[in-house]
């Protein structure tokens, strides 16, 4: 009977609160704000539609870029590489940091708390800032100029904290019955994270290097500043070379190829939506197992 009268009791308050006046306010305010955001992403993907795809020629993907085809493709090549390499130097060490930070470093720790400060810090840096420093840095001080493997090393400091900051979340989602069941059974620390933790969260980790990826495609300033412009296929990672963002940028504020600067985001757009497909992919299927 007191359960009976429990249950009415928290019905009449369910019913109070769902015709409560600013409950069906946020409520309402939460749908709009989720139609917004939707809208405004049909918006500028229909744009760049609109606008590129009917720019979108053969002569964009030659193989030498010139005044008169402004081929793109020599960019989307930098890009690639740009990727790799900044993925291959800033993916070791930034889920090595957060394996340490979560997993070894002791709880109230000064200085991992410090090196969370700083994680944190460098995330909230302004790209241009980064840029000067690989400039400084990088292109002059270890003399490798204006090159690919400068831009590549520029962004690989870019996107660290952002892969640190994923890794250390996915690491904390993990239970600790997991892990405690590893034990149990005599596995030991480093076989407990390797066999067990990092399986877990892996979907997690490549949530946030698809985020890295995105941050790299889009990255403009601080290639400007490291990497360079010229709009060729590199001879080697000294050489220079522009990305597709800076290819873009580069044709758009000369303007005369607004319409190749609309085809060049297209490109992009589509680059990036391909990357992202892919990743969730294997997301998935690491998720559920590889059975997929």
């Amino acid at each position: 009977m007191e359960k009976n009268n429990l249950y009415i009791h928290n019905s009449k308050d369910l019913t109070i609160k769902k015709s409560d006046p600013l409950s069906k306010f946020l409520n309402i305010l939460v749908h709009i704000s989720a139609a917004i955001t939707f809208c405004v992403l049909i918006f500028l993907i229909g744009y760049i539609l609109v606008n590129g795809v009917p720019n979108l020629s053969a002569d964009l993907f030659s193989i030498h870029y010139n005044s008169t085809n402004v081929s793109l493709l020599p960019a989307t090549f930098n890009t690639l590489v740009i990727i790799v390499i900044s993925l291959a130097i800033a993916v070791p060490i930034g889920i090595f940091s957060a394996i340490f930070l979560v997993e070894y470093a002791k709880k109230g720790d000064k200085t991992v708390a410090l090196i969370r400060l700083m994680t944190e810090t460098l995330s909230g840096i302004p790209s241009i800032i980064y840029g000067l420093f690989g400039m400084i840095f990088f292109v002059t001080t270890l003399r490798m100029g204006y090159s690919i493997l400068a831009g590549s090393l520029t962004l690989s400091i870019m996107i660290l904290p952002l892969i640190i900051r994923t890794t250390q979340e996915a690491l904390k989602a993990v239970p600790d019955s997991l892990r405690e069941g590893s034990f149990g059974l005599g596995a030991g620390k480093l076989r407990t994270i390797s066999k067990v933790v990092l399986p877990s969260c892996l979907p997690a980790i490549l949530s946030g290097v698809i985020l890295a990826i995105g941050r790299i495609v889009g990255e403009s300033a601080a290639l400007i500043f490291t990497a360079g412009s010229v709009a060729d296929f590199p001879n080697d990672l000294f050489s220079p070379g522009r990305t597709l963002a800076v290819h873009m940028y580069a044709i758009s504020t000369e303007g005369f190829h607004m319409d190749k600067a609309y085809a060049t985001a297209v490109v992009l757009l589509v680059i990036v939506l391909f990357i992202n497909f892919v990743s969730t992919k294997i997301a998935k299927n690491l998720e559920n197992g590889g059975t997929n």
